[in-house]
């Protein structure tokens, strides 16, 4: 009993919870690594969609004016 009043028989209690405080913990930096990794692959998808974009972007611009060139040279043709 004296034992119980001075606080040794709760000695362990600490430990018990510092041992479940570091596996909780370990378990986050598993799930932070996890999250990370999967925002990696997001951000390369998303890279890789905007040089898509980009690149439709670039060739809208740069076709219309030989689509109209094409269509003039067609309608000269047709004329003659």
């Amino acid at each position: 009993m004296a034992k119980e009043q001075n606080g040794e028989t709760t000695g362990s209690r600490p430990e018990a919870e510092f041992a479940q405080a570091m596996k909780e913990l370990q378990r986050g930096e598993q799930t932070a690594a996890a999250l990370e990794g999967h925002l990696d692959s997001l951000e390369k998808k998303i890279e890789g969609l905007l040089a898509q974009a980009e690149k439709a972007d670039r060739e809208l611009k740069t076709k219309p004016s030989e689509a109209n060139d094409k269509a003039a040279e067609g309608h000269g043709k047709s004329a003659s």
